[in-house]
């Protein structure tokens, strides 16, 4: 398509059309004139401007009705026109935006008039097209006081539709084309500095309209989050850019208390505004409600761009209205401070930001300094603290613990001034323990328990990479979100690292002792406290403020530790164990017992059954959680004293063992993360290399509790915990409290049995662990099937190819012979056996040998094993059930006896391959004969202990192959019937 480029030639295109439209107004000839239009240039537009218009606004000025897809599309036409086209003449640019106006008029309602979507949307573009058309510096004189009717109009046109609209465009253009009026805009057609007499002309003319103004931006900004956070964020800059610029001090310095006589109409001279001091006053008292309503709203904003326009407009407002705005400086502060710490890393940057430049220019907020208004603030917030957290939901309780850490950070040093008063550190120590109440009443707490132990083994890369600030997920009565939380630790820290260490310790230990109610809350308030002071992860924006020393922190963890290890804080009633003892049933509370070494051996009066009330469900978890937090606190203060925290070890490390054993799970979970955090802070490899290292005082300590079982009754789980983390190096230091462990089961079976036993099979557990030899072929591991498929699986060749190759017919047949003659023994028949060793021939002796043969000591770990078994055995017959479950749990083998020698089959024999280890079955209550077969020297041999039982089946032996062997019954006559061979999976 051609275009036109100069006017003579675009005039002879357009002269028809333009005197078509005159005379007939349709939509189609208004089509065919902006179809033309595109073909013409822009300077050619620009000459023939005037011209083109005419039709157009002749037809918007024609009376009578109109249709709207008519008044549309002259709009749009004349959009296009501007917007290639500049207004030179300031008349023009004044019609054609009353024109404009007019098309959205209403004679019977203030409200924007009912029409189409499309139409509102064309006239708000045209609008905005318009004053961007305004050549140089027409666009000033376009602001008198004579276009005051018109300009306010229009105001009232715009925010009318970004108030009533549903259309998010709608809004949208209208809030855009209103910063075009309010001489906002950003674009480069516009001037971008005013010289002082225009900055005043401006503000004049737009004082009139600001209460309308704000008033209809505040409904936009606090209506409904579903509008749409770009509305919001629109609404929030013009607000503040329309509030700044009226309200600006520099330009009310300048202005006189006299106001100069108008040259304009007195109608119009009512609606102009002088800014005198009385109005400045009265209009910044109504702005403020204004303020306060939209940080309520926008502060809890879903939506972090509105947060951030937020902190545009608090700096925007205290930088340019600290005078005429004093009474919004406070909410505006408080606003800024409770974004400190939002949840977006932008809004948080910024707010930093911000704050930082406050602080450095010593903003003057009236008379007063910034950093009295952020006391004052603190000082009515810590007045009104517990009221809001006790009314509030998580959302408010999340801004008002925002805006207190935000108060704390920016005070720092100076928090004492608070601190100091008596009545304002009652009432913000309050609010925190108030808050901080856990619910106590899940039954899951109490009743989880630690069935197995294999967590207490940590890795040391686990140990090393845990961190400090983990915790376990708790459950609060007054908050569920865990944001609440995470601020309150923040609070308490912050308090801890500026605040006065000695008077906070204090004043919480009292609130500690003070009531069984306030204990886990100013415990948990406590250990932050600490970590805080040691400044763990604060950040301190004041370089100048110094830190508790080392020596002060010592002391204060020292005193901390001894209180939270006391017989009252730490022996507490966790749970209930019922046993059965013949006839009667004893109600045994545990966890009430003093056990301690050294300095925290301490005499308690054992509990007499049935003396007190049944602790309820709530009592026992609340007393599972005290004793959970007290040993996140020494966890805390590890980190906090690091390497320093050995000191304290001798301490603090035998309750914490003790705990790592108790049977309630939470407790022993938390006893192990502290165990981990004291590897970390203090240095240590693993949980192994922290008892091996301490193991002296702690070996000292069980074997002084062992002698006074009754007043230590829990001293075994110490001695569990070590065996379980720890290897073969601790065997030599704790074989004499193996035996001081039996001589205490013989005296105390009847009472502590469970424990010793649970002991000791972890003992022996260990000793399979430490001792272990891989490479034996004939290694027995009396395990079940299951646990033992993939050590099958690894030699299960090797060792059939020496079955195949070394057993013959007659070791088969010998070894069966041998097996009927101890089956004999062992039910006491003893005639055939006499008679067949009296005809044996006797045993050869050894002429090179010189005397009697002296048997070489047995390993330790060989003693220690045997001991324990000889003593389990004892058991078996045990009136109670858990007893006798526990002992006939058969352990993994942990004896390797090379050179000892065995009897076997009548005839001393000394081990080559393996030894066979003892295990015991114990049915309905009754001793049995245990009997097996074994491999010795590469030959199957049988095995039988006791002999007054019943005949029973026999046993299933283990060859270390996925093939196993079992003996079918034979007659009397001890004839060899058969071997059958049995696959693996008939086996499982």
């Amino acid at each position: 398509m051609a275009v036109f480029d100069t006017p003579e030639e675009a005039f002879g295109v357009l002269r028809p059309i333009c005197v078509q439209l005159t005379k007939i107004q349709t939509v189609e000839n208004v089509e065919q004139l902006q179809a033309q239009l595109h073909t013409v240039s822009d300077s050619a537009l620009q000459e023939l401007q005037q011209y083109i218009l005419f039709p157009l606004r002749f037809t918007l000025k024609i009376s009578g009705p109109k249709r709207e897809r008519l008044i549309q599309s002259v709009v749009e036409c004349l959009t296009f026109v501007l917007s290639s086209t500049c207004v030179k003449e300031q008349e023009l640019l004044q019609e054609l935006f009353s024109e404009l106006c007019s098309c959205l008029y209403s004679p019977n309602s203030q409200k924007p008039a009912s029409v189409s979507e499309e139409l509102k949307l064309a006239v708000i573009q045209g609008l905005s097209t318009l004053m961007h058309s305004a050549y140089g510096d027409i666009i000033l004189t376009f602001y008198e006081p004579s276009i005051l009717p018109r300009l306010g109009f229009a105001v009232s046109l715009l925010l009318g539709l970004a108030e009533e609209e549903k259309s998010k465009q709608i809004k949208i253009a209208a809030l855009r084309c209103l910063q075009v009026l309010l001489f906002q805009c950003d674009c480069d057609d516009h001037p971008k500095s005013l010289d002082e007499l225009e900055q005043k002309q401006l503000g004049d003319l737009f004082a009139s309209f600001l209460p309308g103004i704000s008033t209809a931006l505040t409904k936009i900004i606090t209506g409904d989050f579903k509008q749409g956070h770009s509305i919001v964020v629109s609404s929030l800059k013009i607000f503040y850019k329309t509030v700044g610029f009226v309200m600006a001090d520099e330009q009310l310095r300048r202005i006189s208390e006299v106001q100069a006589t108008p040259t304009v109409e007195h109608r119009i001279a009512k609606l102009m505004v002088h800014r005198e001091a009385n109005w400045v006053k009265n209009t910044g008292d109504k702005l403020t409600i204004l303020i306060k309503k939209i940080i309520e709203c926008v502060s809890v904003h879903p939506h972090w761009k509105v947060r951030l326009g937020l902190i545009e407009l608090v700096e925007a407002l205290l930088s340019k209205c600290s005078q005429s705005l004093v009474e919004s400086a406070g909410p505006l502060l408080k606003a800024l401070v409770g974004l400190l710490n939002d949840e977006s890393p932008e809004v948080q940057a910024q707010c930093n930001k911000v704050l930082r430049h406050f602080s450095d220019q010593n903003v003057v907020v009236g008379s007063r300094a910034f950093a009295d208004i952020l006391s004052e603030n603190l000082h009515s917030l810590a007045t009104s603290l517990p009221r809001l957290m006790n009314s509030q939901d998580d959302q408010g309780k999340f801004s008002t613990l925002s805006l207190l850490l935000g108060y704390l950070k920016l005070l720092g040093p100076k928090v004492n001034f608070v601190l100091n008063s008596v009545a304002h550190l009652e009432r913000l120590s309050k609010a925190l323990i108030q808050v901080l109440e856990l619910d106590v009443t899940d039954i899951k707490i109490v009743e989880e328990r630690r069935w197995t132990t294999d967590h207490l083994s940590a890795s040391p890369k686990t140990s090393a990479a845990r961190p400090w600030r983990q915790i376990q997920r708790r459950y609060f009565r007054f908050f569920t979100d865990e944001r609440v939380f995470l601020l309150l630790r923040q609070v308490c820290q912050l308090l801890g690292f500026y605040g006065n260490l000695y008077l906070l310790v204090d004043h919480f230990m009292d609130l500690y002792h003070e009531s069984v109610v306030y204990r886990k809350q100013a415990a948990m308030i406590l250990n932050e406290l600490v970590a805080g002071a040691a400044g763990l992860e604060v950040e301190n924006l004041h370089e100048k403020h110094i830190k508790t020393s080392s020596e002060e922190l010592r002391e204060i963890v020292t005193s901390l530790l001894e209180e939270y290890t006391s017989q009252e804080n730490w022996y507490l009633v966790t749970c209930i164990e019922v046993e059965e003892i013949g006839e009667e049933l004893t109600m045994k509370q545990s966890g009430l017992q003093a056990i301690t070494s050294g300095a925290h051996t301490c005499q308690l009066t054992p509990f007499t059954a049935f003396s007190k009330p049944s602790p309820t469900i709530c009592s026992m978890n609340s007393n599972i959680w005290q004793i959970c937090i007290q040993l996140e606190g020494i966890g805390h203060f590890a980190y906090a004293l690091g390497t320093e925290f050995r000191l304290l070890l001798m301490s603090a490390l035998y309750p914490v063992l003790e705990k790592a054993g108790d049977q309630t799970l939470f407790i022993s979970q938390a006893a192990t993360s502290t165990m981990m955090d004291i590897c970390h802070a203090c240095g240590y490899d693993s949980l192994q290399h922290l008892i091996n290292q301490n193991s002296d005082y702690l070996v000292n300590g069980i074997s002084l509790n062992l002698r006074h079982l009754s007043l230590h009754p829990h001293t075994p789980k110490v001695l569990e915990v070590m065996l379980r983390n720890s290897d073969a190096s601790l065997l030599p230091l704790v074989a004499d409290v193996v035996q001081d462990v039996l001589a205490a089961l013989d005296q105390f079976y009847d009472k502590s049995a469970t424990s010793f036993v649970s002991v000791l099979h972890t003992l022996l557990a260990a000793l399979a662990q430490w001792f272990s030899d891989p490479g034996d072929l004939g290694q027995l591991q009396e395990q079940n099937v299951g646990e033992e498929g993939s050590h099958l699986s690894q030699r299960s060749a090797a060792l059939q190819n020496r079955l195949e190759n070394t057993t013959t017919p007659e070791d088969i047949e010998q070894f069966l012979l041998n097996y009927l003659k101890e089956k004999e023994i062992a039910h006491g028949n003893v005639s055939d056996f006499d008679e067949e060793e009296e005809q044996s021939d006797p045993p050869k002796v050894d002429e090179n040998d010189a005397g009697p043969h002296v048997e070489p000591p047995l390993p330790l770990q060989i003693q220690i094993a045997s001991d324990v078994m000889e003593r389990c055995i004892h058991l078996l017959s045990d009136k109670r059930l858990t007893i006798r479950l526990k002992v006939s749990v058969r352990p993994s083998p942990c004896i390797q006896s090379r050179g000892t020698r065995v009897r076997s089959g009548g005839r001393d024999c000394k081990d080559k391959q393996v030894a066979a280890l003892i295990s015991w079955s114990v049915r309905a209550g009754q001793e049995k004969p245990s009997r097996g077969i074994y491999l010795w020297d590469d030959i199957l041999r049988s095995f039988c202990i006791g002999s007054t039982a019943k005949r029973s089946q026999i046993p299933f032996v283990e060859l270390k192959s996925t093939k196993f062997w079992r003996v079918i019954e034979f007659p009397r006559e001890r004839k060899v019937c058969a071997l059958e061979r049995l696959s693996f999976s008939e086996l499982t």
